[in-house]
């Protein structure tokens, strides 16, 4: 096992930085039903200030997880929807939802136990 988690030969620490940041996983989750406009993403993300938007779209942008889409139009449409790789961390953000649903919005918090299956092993990277 290695003693530093570094993001450049830790496959974990690497998908940590691309998602970790606050609002990131909150904007492919709400990218997964389907292309969003500017406005449409600031209101889902309640509490996100414009620039944070911003720059979260443009480096999903630069890592090839969000696709922007600008339509010639009077006023001007732009939409950013998820590409291929996009869609595939889709089951890092479901399984965050179900743990959320699980532990910490629907699952009592005293109970210690395992909420429905036993875990599994995890390969190794």
């Amino acid at each position: 096992m290695m003693d530093v988690h570094d993001g450049s030969c830790c496959a974990v620490a690497a998908t940590s930085d691309l998602i970790g940041s606050k609002w990131t996983a909150l904007i492919v989750h709400d990218l997964s039903e389907g292309p969003r406009r500017f406005t449409q993403l600031e209101h889902a993300c309640h509490r996100i200030s414009p620039r944070t938007l911003s720059e979260r779209l443009h480096m999903l942008e630069q890592e090839g997880i969000v696709q922007r889409q600008s339509y010639p139009e009077s006023p001007p449409r732009v939409e950013y929807a998820l590409t291929g790789k996009g869609h595939d961390l889709l089951p890092i953000i479901e399984a965050m939802s179900r743990f959320g649903h699980s532990w910490l919005i629907d699952g009592d918090p005293l109970d210690h136990g395992t909420p429905h299956a036993p875990p599994r092993a995890v390969a190794a990277q």
